[in-house]
């Protein structure tokens, strides 16, 4: 941070270079198993591939068509009524998901959906014969509509929350009806982000792995993601690994391309706004649909955290944490998120000062090739996702050591790659006022070095610095990609001993750790989003 202002391009040239060797290694090899001849059968891309990506493409548009068509009216329903009973505590309801791991998620949404949930004990004592199966398509849209409907509603949210008063007043001065007040009002402003929210949550399900992994439910409801680790986990087929992680690499590709037009969202909508007053009064039956619609969806999303919040107490907890092998878990996966998020830290602070001094050194000129790479750089992981950098060096390792022993350099250093598109976007506003407010000031007296970093810098980055650390490592604490992967009986996460107990039957033992892994993310998410507003409040009284 205070290291010669010369030296700052070369800092993000060395976090560039990182991010190439972990992702051009992971293509390289997949380049070198597909012309190498070492994978026989490589080019025949035959019906099992093309239905897996049918599916992947078919699961993802089902997901991102409920959670929009759900998420407009209940927008609008949080939108008309800012006085409804509770509405703050259900918007920071709705940001809970965004907290808790996928693997977390499903116990919940299966102590509630599945055969021995919540659902059908509602069946038995009404004497119906009905058995719920969550497993396959209709359990992997419930989970991603979980995740994506309190984002879609709160993004939405933001943008009519944007909406000027004057518009409610001037409509109620001209007696607009609900419709008018719609079409007129409300629809160009959340048509305005509708797209780039669509294309944000289509890009979350095409990349799913934990939900379909655990409520696919067999072959038929497989995604390119889950197949890479099959291929590789349970039957070592190199060629149809390659095979599939190209095609998934393309089919990322392709989606970010179509997504870069659609635009992106609002990132208002991860803040807990003020309500818009309002000035209509809505008649009594739009008032009732609003509150079943508001109902609805503290419901949906309330009930499946409930559920694990429940589940894990009724799990003997103290029997689990008396487990060796469960402190071992805990221990392992705090040491490998904390050195995930530390080297996330690092290789964002760098892209961010190089970002900086070449800004400041092209003044009005267009941005060079290097600074835009330095912006691709922190968006690595949207490109090549992480499933295809753990496929790319599992295969290319095997060559010459044994993959699994590689679990701890790959788990930290795919994770943190995951982390740096939100450390980057943490860092980047702190690191840009502090430089405009102090480089000229800091050249004229001569303030550099430990100094510089002791008066200067330190003071004002310390709780960015923080909030990304916290909310790096929650992300890296709760993945299951990357370890599910590499990992072995030597090194296990708690979110691969999890999968572990589940895969065994052991459901209490299951529900018990995704309470404690639940715990331990939730904390630091919160610890990140109070020091998140803490520094929003800060901004904003430095800009008034």
């Amino acid at each position: 941070m205070t290291a010669d202002r010369s030296l700052k391009p070369l800092a993000g040239a060395s976090a560039l270079a990182l991010l190439a060797i972990l992702a051009g290694g992971a293509l390289l090899s997949l380049a070198i198993e597909a012309m190498g001849g070492r994978t026989e059968g490589f080019a025949t891309f035959d019906s099992y591939l093309w239905r897996i990506a049918r599916f992947t493409l078919v699961q993802a548009l089902l997901s991102m068509l409920l959670s929009v068509a759900l998420a407009v009216p209940l927008a609008r329903a949080l939108h008309a009524h800012p006085a409804f009973p509770g509405r703050a505590m259900i918007l920071r309801l709705f940001a809970l998901p965004l907290a808790l791991p996928a693997l977390v998620a499903v116990l919940g949404i299966t102590s509630i959906y599945g055969r021995n949930g919540l659902l059908a004990a509602t069946f038995r004592a009404l004497g119906l014969d009905a058995k719920p199966d969550i497993y396959g398509l209709t359990g992997i849209l419930i989970a991603h509509v979980f995740f994506n409907l309190p984002l879609a509603t709160r993004l939405i949210l933001s943008g009519l929350d944007s909406i000027p008063e004057d518009y409610w007043k001037l409509a109620s001065q001209l007696g607009m009806n609900g419709w008018a007040r719609f079409r007129l009002i409300e629809w160009p402003v959340i048509r305005r982000n509708l797209s780039g929210i669509a294309g944000l949550i289509f890009m979350l399900c095409i990349t799913s792995f934990t939900i379909v992994l655990t409520l696919g439910g067999g072959p038929r409801a497989t995604t390119l993601e889950v197949a890479i680790y099959q291929a590789l986990h349970f039957d070592f087929d190199i060629a149809r690994a390659v095979s599939l992680t190209l095609l998934q690499l393309c089919l990322t590709i392709a989606v970010l391309a179509v997504l870069g037009l659609s635009g992106r969202p609002a990132e208002e909508g991860f803040s807990l706004h003020t309500a818009t007053r309002r000035f209509d009064r809505p008649p009594l039956g739009a008032k009732l649909l609003d509150g079943g619609l508001i109902l609805f969806g503290l419901v949906f999303v309330g009930l499946p955290i409930a559920g694990t919040v429940v589940s894990g107490l009724a799990a003997d907890l103290l029997r689990l944490l008396s487990e060796r092998l469960v402190w071992q878990a805990i221990l392992t996966s705090l040491i490998l998120g904390a050195s995930a998020a530390a080297l996330s830290l690092i290789i964002s602070l760098a892209l961010v000062m190089a970002r900086e001094y070449l800004a400041n050194e092209r003044r009005d000129a267009p941005p060079t090739l290097f600074e835009r790479a330095l912006d691709l750089g922190a968006s690595l992981i949207m490109v090549v996702p992480p499933i295809v950098i753990g496929a790319g060096w599992f295969i290319l390792s095997r060559h010459f050591v044994d993959p699994f022993s590689l679990a701890p350099i790959m788990v930290v250093s795919v994770n943190a790659a995951m982390a740096i598109p939100f450390a980057f976007r943490i860092l980047r506003p702190s690191w840009d006022t502090a430089a405009s407010r102090h480089n000229r000031l800091c050249a004229q007296l001569g303030i550099a070095g430990w100094n510089r970093l002791r008066l200067i810098d330190w003071p004002a980055l310390a709780r960015p610095l923080g909030v990304a650390f916290a909310f790096a490592m929650a992300l890296s604490l709760g993945d299951l990609g990357t370890i599910a992967l590499f990992g072995n009986n030597s090194i296990q996460t708690l979110p691969f001993l999890l999968l572990q107990r589940m895969g065994s039957y052991r459901t209490e033992d299951a529900a018990g750790l995704a309470l404690i892994l639940g715990f331990l993310c939730l904390l630091l998410m919160i610890i990140a989003d109070r020091g998140a507003s803490r520094l929003a409040r800060k901004e904003s009284g430095n800009n008034g």
